[in-house]
């Protein structure tokens, strides 16, 4: 049933993106059997999932494969002079041999052993196929969505101190080292997200069977649910708002048409200089960037990355704890994402990942509770956004503290009711030798 449903939403949004002219998930899927693939890294990482349920020999026969098929076709592209993308010259290896592995379980596996094979597959495609649905996704967003309300949002993050700008100046100020350091954490959170799934996962081919929950449950469902928040909330961020990321976005847009600017004739603020307070209005933008700041889906999936990785050993705990702050920091530093929009994501993240619980924990009643908090904050964080930036920006004093309290809270009731959950057993305590004379 879980299938059938996601094959049907990937249809629908491959019917979508042919309705402009552009191929869809599907497609792009499909293409990079043979087509040099735009995420070698990430199709590799869904290869590292499915090899969970194999043996060891078996997971150095995949690799060995999925590395000797590349090679290949780099041979092959080398020798026709095929033009690849930089930085993408493999993958299609990584794609071979996660269908050879559906192949091998239809055809030679039965029973238990052929689900779980299957399992591993599809949780490995669904991390590949995840990323062309939310390429999909973005462009929806900036077809049926002309106006953004980034002034709406900028005027209430005077509320938080107009943290982008901030950060912006300081990612500036660090150079290349700083900039390339972010870039790599920013565009490689997937592959993060599959080094914790890898260990909660470390025990499935020994015990033939999947954990009830796990890191890439969450990170699916975030990106399924969050692009449907960018339609009712579409904002592009402040370096193409107020500074030059539209023009940026225009030389290395994927989709084939690049329509002149449609965006407010504004300064080139960002990150230099904080706009002033005005009263905000809905305005046009272009038609191919992006409407995908609210939420901030980045942060949300470094939340979910850092709250499954408290479970694991040291580094593991202080990887989640550095993907977190990174990825803060490039969001901010990049001129992505707004203040606002962080707080929204990482209440986000905690709602999303406390609902995948509760239903594992059949609708606990604790759960409930606090997936109704979380939710009534995500609601009144937008809301507030929306109907009530200029006083907030007027009044920064009273709704800073107010926005960091409401997400504060959640952040909370979440520790509580998990620790509620699943309480830390303390090792008992070595009790005292007896005394040789009482003996």
């Amino acid at each position: 049933m879980a299938a059938a449903t996601a094959f049907a939403f990937l249809v629908a949004l491959e019917a979508a993106a042919r309705h402009y002219g552009l191929p869809g998930p599907l497609t792009n899927q499909a293409r990079e059997v043979i087509c040099a693939p735009k995420s070698g890294f990430l199709l590799y990482a869904g290869l590292a999932l499915t090899m969970v349920v194999l043996t060891w020999r078996q997971r150095f026969a995949a690799l060995g494969a999925a590395i000797g098929i590349d090679l290949a076709f780099a041979a092959g592209r080398w020798a026709t002079g095929a033009e690849v993308a930089p930085g993408q010259p493999f993958g299609n290896g990584a794609l071979w041999v996660l269908l050879g592995c559906a192949v091998v379980a239809v055809t030679r596996r039965t029973g238990p052993e052929r689900v779980l094979l299957l399992k591993g597959v599809g949780l490995g495609l669904l991390l590949v196929t995840g990323r062309k649905t939310g390429d999909t996704w973005l462009l929806i967003t900036s077809k049926t969505r002309p106006t953004v309300l980034d002034q709406y949002v900028a005027t209430a993050d005077h509320a938080l101190g107009n943290p982008s700008w901030l950060a912006g100046r300081i990612v500036t100020a660090t150079g290349p080292v700083g900039f390339n350091l972010l870039d790599v954490v920013y565009g490689q959170l997937a592959v993060a997200a599959v080094a914790v799934a890898l260990y909660q996962l470390r025990g499935v081919a020994t015990d033939r069977r999947f954990p009830r929950h796990h890191l890439v449950r969450t990170f699916l469902v975030i990106g399924l649910l969050g692009p449907a928040v960018y339609m009712i909330f579409p904002v592009v961020g402040p370096v193409f708002a107020y500074g030059t990321g539209a023009d940026h976005w225009a030389s290395v847009s994927l989709w084939p048409e690049r329509p002149p600017h449609g965006h407010w004739p504004a300064p080139d603020l960002w990150p230099r200089t904080v706009p002033r307070i005005t009263a905000p209005h809905p305005v046009p933008y272009d038609g191919f960037t992006p409407r995908n700041c609210m939420p901030s889906l980045h942060t949300a999936w470094a939340t979910a990355i850092f709250v499954h990785s408290r479970r694991g050993p040291r580094a593991l705990r202080w990887a989640g704890t550095f993907w977190l702050a990174a990825t803060v920091a490039a969001t901010l530093g990049f001129g992505y994402h707004y203040g606002a929009d962080l707080l929204a994501g990482a209440v986000f993240a905690l709602t999303v990942e406390a609902g995948l619980r509760t239903f594992d924990r059949d609708l606990d009643r604790s759960g409930i509770r606090l997936v109704a908090h979380g939710t009534t904050v995500f609601v009144a964080l937008l809301a507030s956004y929306r109907w009530l930036p200029l006083e907030m920006a007027t009044h920064p004093w009273v709704a800073g503290p107010l926005l960091v309290l409401a997400a504060a809270s959640v952040v909370h009731h979440y520790v509580r009711t998990v620790n509620r959950w699943d309480p830390r057993t303390e090792p008992a305590a070595r009790r005292p030798a007896p005394h040789p004379e009482l003996v």
